[in-house]
């Protein structure tokens, strides 16, 4: 494969869940947009013109079959599928390789996520006492994860890496509970003939799975078959773009894959024809997933254009004297606000603190309570799911004008109250943090971690760092004068820790150490890391690796298969199980040295441990 090439493939499969969350976050400013354009355009002057367009008939006619529907069914029965095809892509994915495969560490969200549905519809249910708005309690089940990270982003804690990853893990738990009730409870009429199709065409979809040649022809033809199968059944057509995204295969490359790529596009660039061109392409699709590359492909899409568009049809609603008044005393309005605000404030954190006193589970480190309750909180933002279900619960327009200033109202109302949780978490600082374990979680192995020095010395130093900080380019220089100091009763051992959130390329120039350490190069590669300036991309790392003289071929391979990532996770968990707050964080022995890093510092704790005729040793050498 040409290298350029290698490398954006490089860099385009690599840190899915960063690239998921960046995307979210950045399209909470489209979405807010939208929906604010939609206030302004449904109570201008054109407010007419507003309702016109989006009540306006769109029909596809097929011989004798017909499909019509206004423009604003057209977007939330057809344009939507894409926005649901994206989650069931991203459900699979987790499940398979991302954070719920760990069912330990996924238990408290989990949990939480269904204390976030059951609270608000218990709450809602008693608000609305069995009346005409009973029907929408499934409104107060969802969290809109693109406002909620957005928002995250701008009102949160300075570092809220751990409560990012908490809050993306429960809103694809409440994005699978939102799927299963409109599926069930908000769908109509069950055609049994159509639904038995859309069951067999289940199959057909696995089969494109194998297909190599037009798959995304297949997927689309096969998709749409489905869609128009669970339309006419009765089941909310959205049900198939999930189902089409859980079935969508998902997987990591493997080497024989992408050594197979790698020969077909040296292939091309000897004899650059058609037919190999072909090939080399299907080769180094083959390498990838097809459920990464759709997620690649069509996130940005439905995050910047579907569902902006949805809040442009759906969000205009008209607020008048009248309306605020009949919304101030409606049960739908209040059961909205309460069961979103309240509901979620109070089922996620409640849940969350069963979790983990049964032992299910535990938050992760550097998660605080009161951090936790500001997303808990900011969790009440139900935005773009709830619309959609108020759409399929009422016919009633004064019913879903109500229900839409609730959840309007609740979106404000949650955001001004995580802000408040979130400065009282600042402001506790420490002591809102979880106790940290003062020991190292997993002893040095030196048949696992990297040593340098005495495998057998008596003197142990553990450095948790991150190739992209640059306090840990300066602790290079300590630990070199204290390898000298102590000379062999010494042994050094680097774990890694990359903080993706501030570093980019943090990950992968841990993954590129590793690399190195396969052809016995570690720390020739750990030094030409920290040694460099800037950001470690692609380009940087491979230009290390060539300077050091390693097989490229191989050194690539295993930076596109992500062949050491469980390597670096396995140190980061150390990390975290250690009570790791950042980088450069040391461990003398098996202690966490908190404090000031200086050589001196680390010497005297060092020092301190040494047996007599070691320090004997040191205070000859020094004479």
């Amino acid at each position: 494969m040409p290298r350029q090439g290698r490398m954006t493939e490089l860099n385009r499969t690599s840190r899915p869940v960063q690239e998921f969350l960046r995307t979210e976050a950045g399209s909470a400013s489209v979405l807010l947009a939208a929906t604010i354009v939609a206030l302004v355009w449904a109570n201008s002057p054109l407010g007419d013109a507003y309702e016109d367009l989006w009540a306006t008939e769109l029909a596809i006619t097929v011989g004798g079959a017909e499909l019509r529907e206004d423009l604003r069914h057209w977007v939330n029965d057809g344009l939507m599928v894409f926005f649901f095809f994206v989650v069931g892509l991203e459900i699979r994915r987790e499940l398979a390789m991302g954070e719920l495969t760990d069912r330990r560490r996924a238990a408290v969200p989990a949990l939480a996520a269904l204390g976030g549905m059951i609270v608000p519809v218990v709450l809602y249910l008693v608000i609305t006492a069995g009346g005409d708005g009973a029907r929408g309690w499934g409104i107060v089940m969802a969290t809109d994860i693109a406002f909620v990270l957005g928002l995250l982003a701008l009102l949160g804690p300075s570092f809220p890496g751990a409560l990012r990853v908490f809050l993306l893990t429960l809103a694809i738990i409440d994005d699978i509970g939102a799927i299963l009730v409109i599926a069930l409870f908000y769908s109509g009429d069950v055609n049994l003939l159509a639904l038995v199709i859309a069951v067999v065409l289940i199959p057909v979809v696995l089969l494109v799975n194998r297909v190599r040649i037009w798959r995304g022809p297949a997927y689309l033809v096969a998709g749409l078959a489905l869609w128009v199968a669970t339309f006419e059944s009765g089941v909310h057509p959205t049900i198939a773009g999930v189902v089409l995204g859980v079935l969508v295969a998902v997987f990591p490359p493997g080497r024989g894959d992408v050594e197979r790529a790698a020969r077909l596009s040296r292939s091309f660039s000897q004899a650059p024809t058609p037919e190999l061109a072909r090939a080399a392409s299907l080769g180094v699709a083959d390498a990838v997933s097809p459920n990464e590359r759709l997620q690649t492909l069509m996130h940005p899409w439905t995050s910047y254009v579907v569902v902006p568009i949805f809040a442009l049809a759906n969000a205009g609603v008209v607020i008048t004297a009248d309306s605020l008044s009949a919304a101030a005393g409606s049960a739908v309005t209040l059961g909205v606000v309460v069961g979103l605000v309240v509901g979620k404030l109070a089922g996620i954190t409640a849940f969350s603190a069963l979790a983990m006193r049964s032992g299910v589970g535990r938050l992760p480190d550097g998660l605080g309570p009161t951090q936790l309750t500001g997303g808990a909180a900011l969790a009440g933002i139900g935005f773009t799911v709830s619309l959609f279900v108020t759409d399929l619960a009422f016919e009633d327009p004064a019913l879903q004008a109500q229900a839409k200033v609730g959840v309007l109202a609740a979106s404000v109302i949650a955001a001004l109250l995580a802000t408040a949780l979130f400065r009282l978490a600042a402001r506790r600082g420490d002591g809102d943090r979880p106790e940290r374990p003062p020991t190292l979680d997993r002893p040095v192995d030196p048949a696992v971690d990297h040593v340098r020095g005495e495998r057998s010395a008596p003197l142990t130093l553990v450095e948790y760092g991150d190739y992209e900080c640059p306090f840990c380019g300066r602790a290079t220089g300590v630990v070199e004068e204290l390898l000298e100091r102590f000379g062999e009763d010494l042994r050094y051992v680097f774990r890694h820790v990359p903080n993706a959130e501030r570093h980019e390329h943090a990950q992968l120039a841990a993954e590129a150490a590793e690399a190195a350490g396969a052809q016995g190069r570690f720390w020739e590669m750990h030094e030409a890391l920290f040694a460099q300036p800037g950001e470690l991309d692609a380009d940087r790392l491979i230009d290390l690796a060539q300077s050091l003289e390693l097989d490229l071929d191989h050194f690539v391979d295993d930076l596109q298969e992500h062949v050491h990532a469980e390597h670096v996770r396995l140190d980061a968990a150390s990390a975290e199980a250690s009570g790791v707050r950042g980088t450069p964080t040391f461990f003398v022995g098996d202690e966490r040295h908190d404090g000031p890093w200086d050589a001196e510092t680390l010497g005297a704790r060092l020092a301190a441990g040494a047996d007599p005729e070691a320090a004997l040793r040191r205070a000859g050498r020094g004479a």
